[in-house]
């Protein structure tokens, strides 16, 4: 693998999803991020030469519901080709680099890093992947209830930058049935929609006042106070992985 990547990716992580996609899983798209490891062709990479922050971007937008719900008008058999990938209809970089519609004062792109950081750091094995884009702390605590808010207003944003409406994306979301199965079985009600349209109401208040959306996340997220509290772990298992 690596005299195949020698001088097409240099990063100490790899973004990739996986090729099967069965209608009994929750997602259609299983997009990942993982370390420099070797993989299978059940796990086809994507490179590129933009820099690690747009990447992040890009990852948010492969996990998000809007994409899978496009995803799944396309697939007819259990594959994610690469020539299905292709057609799918995925931001373009330039989208991340305007203002939040609303937080005016940061881009798009900033403002989904810490999301994504926080969701996807929850180990040394990622370090490469922190420090690429600009974060030289430690991994994060992996709360479920955290993790279940900064998806919501990931997904919610997602909703809003493909322009979907309200309505519209509470239909995207009804067409999700093993993840409502799931979420009735866990909290007794369809949680993850409620979530999503609760941070979409929120941040169209902010659009339409022009004041900035404030989080619900207390600390906020990539805040290092959720972070683990020293390098313990990492100097006891001799190292974080490259």
């Amino acid at each position: 693998m690596e005299e195949r990547l020698n001088g097409r990716w240099n990063r100490g992580w790899l973004l990739g999803w996986r090729d099967i996609c069965r209608s009994t899983d929750h997602r259609a798209v299983i997009a990942s991020l993982i370390p420099r490891v070797a993989v299978n062709h059940k796990f086809p990479l994507l490179l590129s030469d933009k820099e690690p922050r747009a990447l992040a971007a890009l990852y948010a937008n492969l996990c998000g519901f809007a994409l899978d719900y496009a995803a799944r008008q396309k697939i007819g058999g259990t594959s994610l080709t690469y020539f299905i990938l292709k057609q799918l209809p995925v931001l373009a970089p330039s989208v991340y680099e305007m203002p939040a519609p609303w937080e005016k004062q940061t881009l798009i792109r900033d403002w989904i890093l810490p999301r994504v950081l926080e969701l996807t750091y929850t180990a040394w094995d990622l370090e490469s992947f922190a420090r690429d884009v600009g974060y030289d702390g430690p991994p994060f605590r992996w709360d479920p209830e955290r993790r279940a808010l900064l998806r919501a207003e990931l997904d919610a944003a997602f909703f809003h930058l493909y322009g979907l409406s309200r309505e519209d994306t509470a239909y995207v979301l009804d067409t999700f049935p093993v993840v409502r199965k799931h979420d009735e079985k866990a909290h007794g009600e369809y949680r993850t929609q409620r979530l999503i349209l609760e941070r979409y109401d929120e941040l169209a208040e902010a659009i339409r006042a022009g004041t900035p959306y404030v989080t619900v996340l207390a600390p906020p997220p990539a805040d290092p106070r959720v972070a683990h509290a020293s390098e313990a772990g990492r100097k006891k298992r001799g190292g974080a992985q490259a």
